[in-house]
């Protein structure tokens, strides 16, 4: 008997393609990931010119660099003409001849200094420029009052509006100005500003110091009278960081003799078991130094 053929029908085995498998992804997920699609296609096509680009990036940081150091340079140049200037305004008055084989220089009159060193101020700022510059128009305007008194302190009086530490220096000048022509209510107020402002590149003491002294030429005893004691006081009893007393500054020991000479009894209450040396007062910045003011 013959075998009945059977017709063979392949069955389908059910297939799942990838790219028909529906993907479950937010708006964001897509947008990347074109995103992602595009920017590969756009650097594959821009190979040379994001090239340059980074070579461009690796000249940028050379050239920074070369110009921090022709910075550094400079400013080494310009505190050292500053201080040669700030020398020559500091030179010894006196009649007396140099001495042989002196290497500073000095001047018959104090008049004759600041005819020196103007100049040499002058060229710091015609050089070098900047905040160093500024510091040089301070020391032209101390040094204007030794030849005409009125520029200087038109001088003084512009670079004191500046917020920075040539505007301090500027208006603790101008107050002492103000306090030399007897403008007292103004050099007042010039040196309590500094104080309210917690100045830092001007000693503390130094600037209540001097605001004490306009209150005795005010006739205002008593506030003389407290603020050298406050003064007084805090320096007897500050300490360095082994617990030592710290010897009193010069502002220190001025009010403390300006009080035993306004009220004795007060100034007894200024212990004196601590080393009355004094030492010269000095502002943050060592490279701003003051001049007497004429």
């Amino acid at each position: 008997m013959a075998r009945k053929k059977r017709s063979l029908v392949p069955a389908t085995v059910p297939q799942t393609e990838v790219k028909d498998k529906p993907r479950y992804q937010d708006a964001f997920q897509e947008n990347l990931g074109k995103k992602l699609e595009d920017a590969g296609k756009l650097i594959e096509g821009n190979r040379r010119p994001l090239l340059y680009g980074l070579i461009g990036l690796v000249v940028l940081g050379v050239l920074v660099g070369i110009y921090y150091s022709w910075s550094s340079r400079t400013n080494a140049a310009a505190q050292a003409a500053l201080a040669k200037a700030i020398d020559t305004s500091n030179a010894p008055v006196t009649n007396n001849p140099t001495p042989a084989g002196a290497n500073f220089r000095q001047f018959p009159t104090a008049k004759e200094r600041a005819q020196a060193a103007i100049p040499e101020f002058q060229a710091v700022i015609d050089q070098f420029g900047g905040a160093v510059a500024d510091k040089a128009r301070y020391f032209i305007a101390i040094n204007q009052l030794y030849l005409d008194r009125a520029v200087g302190v038109s001088e003084l009086e512009a670079l004191s509006a500046k917020n920075d530490p040539v505007g301090s220096m500027a208006k603790f000048a101008l107050a002492q100005t103000r306090d030399d022509d007897g403008r007292l209510d103004e050099a007042a107020a010039l040196y309590s500003d500094l104080l309210a402002t917690g100045d830092p590149v001007i000693n503390a003491d130094s600037i209540r110091l001097e605001l004490a002294k306009v209150y005795e030429k005010q006739g205002k005893k008593q506030e003389a009278i407290d603020l050298y004691f406050s003064i007084a006081k805090a320096a007897s009893e500050a300490k360095d960081i082994d617990g030592n007393p710290i010897p009193l500054s010069a502002a220190a020991r001025a009010a403390k003799d300006k009080l035993t000479q306004l009220d004795p009894e007060k100034a007894k209450e200024i212990p004196d078991s601590i080393a009355d040396t004094p030492f010269p007062v000095q502002t943050s910045g060592a490279d701003v130094q003051q001049i007497d003011i004429p």
